[in-house]
């Protein structure tokens, strides 16, 4: 069973180019299958049938597992089977019938305008360490890149001359965004004053974002940053690198960006997946209405 996860995984990167991150996600879900399938003595995925699936979802109910993760588990079996179904290793797809009644989705943390300037402010930009971590802050802000395409981001990657990036996101396909003035502002500054400096004896690097060794930063490195300067502007949320993409997001949606160019900017394929913005800026709308309308 595991060569077959194995083989799954190569697929999504050689036919379909999905990151290495995604890649981990899905055979991750189909080890935990698997072993599961394994302690009810299915040992070949020809044998797993549609009780046997529902009993592995009734098994992760009983741990606990959120809704979220028991929906990623029946996607990733999804497109597993359906894999297993072209490649003829398989006669029947077990989980071609089971379906999840839809819950209620988890509304994202969004920072204030207010909150998300107290967070700029907090890098100590008379240091060059305090310089790289105000423009990370404000290219992510002014962007709603992930945190993957910021740490992957490259020399040639940057259009500045036209106020333009072009990160590489989910799948490798590349987007162009605008990035504004303040942003662009530190992201030279850091590119001038700080990292020129410190790739003397580094001179083929080509990642924008690097640490004090001169070496590209990591996705955990960027996490850290956002988690201790969140906590130092005395923000009460649980902020994470997302959490400055949901922000952008739904800053645009609020001053009356249309919800298709949001959509681009983001890097989304299906519209659906911004909208939930929507829902964002709407209950903010109500907060607001609240808190101001005297007969509210």
């Amino acid at each position: 069973m595991l060569q077959d996860v194995k083989d799954f995984g190569q697929f999504l990167l050689v036919e379909r180019g999905l990151s290495n991150n995604t890649i981990q996600s899905y055979q991750n879900d189909l080890k935990k299958a698997g072993q599961y399938f394994n302690s009810q003595h299915l040992t070949d995925w020809q044998q797993v049938d549609r009780y046997a699936v529902l009993n592995l979802l009734a098994h992760l109910t009983n741990l606990g597992q959120s809704r979220t993760t028991i929906g990623r588990q029946v996607s990733s079996l999804r497109q597993f089977y359906q894999y297993m179904l072209r490649q003829h290793r398989v006669n029947d797809d077990p989980i071609a019938l089971v379906t999840l009644p839809k819950g209620h989705r988890h509304l994202p943390t969004v920072l204030t305008q207010e909150e998300v300037q107290a967070m700029l402010k907090v890098p100590d930009t008379s240091k060059k360490m305090g310089i790289r971590d105000r423009a990370i802050l404000e290219v992510m802000y002014a962007t709603g890149m992930r945190v993957s395409e910021l740490t992957g981001l490259r020399l040639n990657d940057l259009h500045l001359d036209v106020h333009l990036v072009q990160p590489r996101g989910k799948g490798d396909k590349e987007r162009i965004i605008p990035i504004g003035e303040v942003a662009e502002y530190w992201l030279n500054k850091y590119l001038n004053e700080v990292r020129q400096p410190q790739l003397v004896n580094h001179p083929a690097s080509e990642f924008v974002f690097l640490n004090a060794r001169a070496k590209p930063l990591t996705r955990q490195a960027i996490w850290q940053l956002i988690k201790k300067t969140a906590q130092q502007a005395n923000i009460d949320k649980d902020v994470t690198p997302h959490t400055l993409r949901h922000s952008f997001a739904t800053h645009l949606l609020g001053n009356g960006a249309d919800l298709r160019i949001v959509q681009e900017l983001l890097g989304h394929s299906d519209i659906t997946t911004t909208q939930i913005y929507t829902h964002v800026s709407q209950k903010r709308l109500l907060a607001v209405y609240k808190d101001t309308h005297p007969r509210a």
